[in-house]
């Protein structure tokens, strides 16, 4: 019986260079495999409409480590 070992994804904030800010909304992006412009726009939709986003992503940004 062959045991193969599955690879851990791991959610990381995006280097400098593909990052806008603090790189969180890229580095969930890259974890989850979608285009980050997709996740920016739901931050800032999170941002404007309940104001959550903001707290989210400065969670994130302290919480998230940088690869």
């Amino acid at each position: 019986m062959i045991i193969m070992a599955k690879k851990i994804k791991r959610l990381y904030r995006a280097s400098k260079k593909d990052s806008v800010i603090g790189g969180v909304c890229a580095g969930i992006a890259n974890y989850f495999g979608v285009d980050p412009v997709i996740i920016r726009l739901l931050c800032i939709l999170l941002c404007f409409g309940w104001g959550a986003g903001i707290l989210a992503y400065l969670i994130g940004w302290i919480i998230i480590p940088r690869k």
